[in-house]
């Protein structure tokens, strides 16, 4: 006895519903697969004739992923399945994505130094943008107080990639309009305006010192006078530095005219308090930060 006898013998009705079914499956690929080819061919047919070229361009990662289902064929099924690239092209391309598994040439390192961290560069930019005085060395202290290590070098490097000059340079070119935003937060204005008041012997006038928050237009009136002077003046400075409700508490630059009453003693007395004294330019016409600003 053959040990194909001891196999069992399916019903020849089931084999053939097998066998019928197995059919009608191949059929159905078959199907498939002569649409999806024809479908390759009528696009590439488009792409020569809309483009007059006869190659596609494929980027790195379509290279890949048709070398790897390309690999997996039959060279039979290569032949009949690849329309828009050769079966050898196929193969190509799949040895040498293999091979550069291999190959650590493309993973040395470039020549130099590592370029520092994005959001390093732009601290950097926004600190010479900002601060218009602050030269390589102040801006290479002040990322030194925030714990970031770079050299004054390569803050010189960033500035001139982005474009900007050296303080000196930019002092020189500086604008008020770029000096009202370099210090938005922390820049007030003062000036006088007068009001006339009827008195038992006519009009009396009488000078208001107001004071300005440039950024939020906050305006409070320091002090009202007939005939101001140089000490009354600063017993109202006094008054505007008062620690725990004065105006400009915390202010740092003070914009004023060229008015006489603005004495050296009112100004050593607001820099003893950390606010610099900014005297607009004599007959300028764009000196109004409301204006100038916007």
């Amino acid at each position: 006895m053959t040990c194909s006898s001891l196999r069992p013998m399916l019903p020849v009705t089931f084999q053939f519903i097998i066998a019928m079914v197995a059919y009608a499956i191949n059929e159905q690929l078959a199907r498939r697969i002569e649409y999806l080819l024809e479908e390759v061919r009528v696009l590439r047919e488009v792409y020569t004739e809309s483009t007059g070229r006869k190659r596609i361009p494929f980027t790195d990662e379509q290279r890949r992923r048709l070398a790897l289902k390309g690999k997996a064929l039959t060279p039979e099924e290569r032949e009949a399945c690849c329309q828009i690239v050769r079966p050898s092209t196929i193969l190509l391309w799949f040895r040498q994505f293999a091979a550069q598994r291999y190959d650590s040439s493309t993973q040395r390192r470039k020549s130099g130094r590592p370029r520092k961290a994005t959001d390093i560069r732009e601290l950097v930019i926004r600190l010479a943008s900002e601060n218009i005085g602050w030269g390589f060395t102040k801006i290479h202290d002040a990322l030194r107080g925030l714990k970031i290590k770079i050299g004054r070098t390569t803050v010189a490097s960033m500035l001139a990639e982005a474009g900007i000059e050296p303080a000196p340079e930019r002092n020189r070119k500086r604008t008020w309009k770029q000096f009202l935003k370099s210090h938005w937060e922390t820049l007030y204005a003062c000036d006088f305006f007068s009001v006339e008041v009827l008195g038992l012997f006519g009009t009396v006038r009488y000078l208001v010192y107001f004071v300005i928050e440039v950024k939020t237009r906050a305006v409070h009136v320091a002090g009202i006078r007939i005939a101001p002077d140089g000490a009354w003046m600063q017993q109202i400075a006094r008054n505007l530095l008062d620690p725990v409700d004065g105006f400009i508490r915390n202010a740092s630059y003070l914009i004023h005219d060229r008015d006489p009453l603005y004495t050296e003693a009112w100004t050593a007395l607001l820099k003893s308090s950390g606010i610099n004294c900014v005297p607009i330019y004599a007959h300028n016409f764009n000196c109004n930060p409301t204006r100038s600003a916007s």
